[in-house]
């Protein structure tokens, strides 16, 4: 992967704002929110600001004009720059066709899953399992309730991802619980670890 001037992924997703149109940072908050970018990419108001002072150093963006009103305190209002465009194009374009190696958290559990009994591993899984179950649920609702008001599909793909993977996870989980409920495997875990719990 190209080394970025910012790398944040809150970053890629002001870019795409500013492509749209100039808009200020409290905007781009707005919409990241209403459009469910917060599920994907995570930021509060604090990190949306510093962001766009990084990509205005960076030259990915500048200021495009002040707004002033009698209701509120002047506001500025930022775009996009040629620099940002070609920034853009090219982050996405890396995204897109390369895949990484990313380090989740339930990769971690699972590589040292072997520390804990398989009885209680076996429990635990089975409340992950309840909750993807739920999210499968939430998800798939969520895209229904989406088709029903006429979204057209190209702005749910983010969502198929996410029912994808949370799908592929649940599956995974299920199989994995039972395995570990095999007696042959929980009598070599107990003769291994005898003496270390």
């Amino acid at each position: 992967m190209k080394r970025r001037k910012v790398s944040n992924p809150l970053a890629l997703a002001v870019l795409a704002e500013l492509f749209a149109e100039p808009m200020h940072p409290y905007e781009m908050g707005r919409r990241l929110k209403e459009q469910g970018k917060d599920r994907d990419i995570k930021y509060n108001r604090g990190s949306l600001y510093m962001v766009v002072e990084q990509l205005t150093k960076a030259g990915f963006i500048a200021e495009h004009e002040t707004v002033r009103d009698t209701q509120r305190p002047e506001r500025t209002v930022y775009a996009i720059t040629e620099a940002g465009r070609t920034e853009l194009y090219d982050w996405m374009r890396e995204l897109v066709a390369t895949p990484v190696h990313e380090y989740p958290n339930f990769g971690v559990a699972l590589s040292l899953l072997v520390v804990l009994p398989p009885e209680e591993t076996v429990e635990l899984l089975g409340k992950r399992l309840e909750t993807l179950t739920a999210q499968v649920g939430e998800i798939r609702d969520t895209m229904r309730q989406a088709q029903e008001e006429g979204v057209d599909w190209w702005f749910l793909i983010e969502e198929e991802y996410r029912l994808a993977q949370r799908e592929a996870e649940r599956d995974y989980v299920a199989g994995l619980a039972e395995r570990l409920t095999d007696p042959q495997y929980q009598r070599m875990w107990h003769e291994y670890f005898r003496g270390r719990t």
